[in-house]
C-alpha cells in the first residue's frame, strides 16, 4: 500500500503549503483551533481549485462531543450531499450513542452517502473516545468503512501505539489513519514499533502574529485563552520534513 501523508487544514494558505510540503491528500475544516469543524463550500471549491489534491471534508456541526441531536444530525446529512455534490473526494465524520458506542443506524447512513456518490467515508476521531475500540473496529469494517483516523484512544499516536499494535492485527481492509502530534519524529518512531503503518495524519502547524497594527485591549471574540491575533497556518518545511521521513525506506 502507497504511503499516505494527509494534512489537516482549515485555508487555502494552509492547503497550498501543505501541497508545496508533499501532502497526498487533505482534511477540510473549518475552525481547526477548536478541533474542526464543517467547512463552507467556497472553501472546499478554492481548495480543489487552487491544489488539484484529493480532500476529505469534515461533518461536524459544532465544537464538543459526538452524540448530536436530530436537527444537528439533519444539518450534517444536509451538508454531506452538498460537500460531495462540490467535489469532495470523502467525507469524515462520526456519531457516538450516549453510552460511547458507535451509533450505527446514523454511521451506515452517511457510509451509504458517500458510497453512493463514489466517494470514501472516515470515520474521525469519535473512535478514540468511543468506549471499545474493538468492537468499534469490527464493526466499521462490517459497515464498510474507509478510514479510522485513530491516535490509539490516547493524547498522542506515540502514546497510543500499544493498542494501534492490536488495532492493526484486526484492521482488514480499513485504513488506519494515524494522528494527534504527528511530525517527522513520530512518524519514525511509530514505524519503528509498527511498520506497516503508512497513512499519517497531521497539522504540521505554525503560530503566525496576525498583521493588525492596532489591537484592542480587553476584548475576546471566543474561547478564553485564546488569542485573537495569532493564526495557525500549516507550515510547509514541517509538511516536507514529514514526507521525507515517510518516504524514507
Amino acid at each position: 500500500m502507497k504511503n499516505v501523508l494527509e494534512v489537516c487544514v482549515d485555508s487555502v494558505e494552509s492547503a497550498l503549503a501543505a501541497k508545496a510540503g508533499g501532502a497526498d491528500r487533505l482534511e477540510l475544516c473549518a475552525n481547526l483551533v477548536i478541533g474542526g469543524t464543517t467547512p463552507s463550500l467556497s472553501l472546499l471549491k478554492a481548495v480543489k481549485r487552487e491544489t488539484g489534491l484529493p480532500v476529505h471534508a469534515l461533518l461536524r456541526p459544532r465544537f464538543g462531543d459526538f452524540l448530536y441531536t436530530e436537527r444537528e444530525i439533519s444539518l450534517i446529512l444536509e451538508d454531506g450531499e452538498a460537500l460531495l455534490d462540490a467535489g469532495a473526494d470523502a467525507i469524515v465524520s462520526g456519531f457516538l450513542t450516549a453510552e460511547g458506542e458507535l451509533d450505527g443506524p446514523r454511521m451506515e447512513q452517511l457510509i451509504v452517502l458517500a458510497h453512493s456518490h463514489g466517494k470514501r467515508f472516515a470515520l474521525h476521531r469519535a473512535f478514540d473516545v468511543c468506549k471499545d475500540p474493538f468492537a468499534a473496529l469490527k464493526n466499521c469494517r462490517e459497515w464498510g468503512v474507509d478510514s479510522i483516523l485513530t491516535s490509539g484512544q490516547a493524547p498522542s499516536c506515540v502514546e497510543g501505539l500499544k493498542l494501534l499494535k492490536e488495532l492493526f492485527a484486526g484492521a482488514g481492509e480499513v485504513e488506519l489513519l494515524l494522528g494527534a502530534g504527528v511530525n517527522a519524529e513520530v512518524i519514525r518512531k511509530v514505524r519503528e514499533e509498527i511498520p506497516q503503518a503508512g497513512s499519517f495524519h497531521m497539522s504540521g502547524k505554525e503560530v503566525l502574529e496576525s498583521g493588525m497594527v492596532y489591537r484592542k485591549a480587553g476584548v475576546n471574540m471566543g474561547l478564553p485563552g485564546l488569542s485573537e491575533y495569532e493564526i495557525w497556518r500549516t507550515s510547509e518545511e514541517n509538511i516536507r520534513k514529514a514526507r521525507k521521513e515517510l518516504d524514507r525506506a
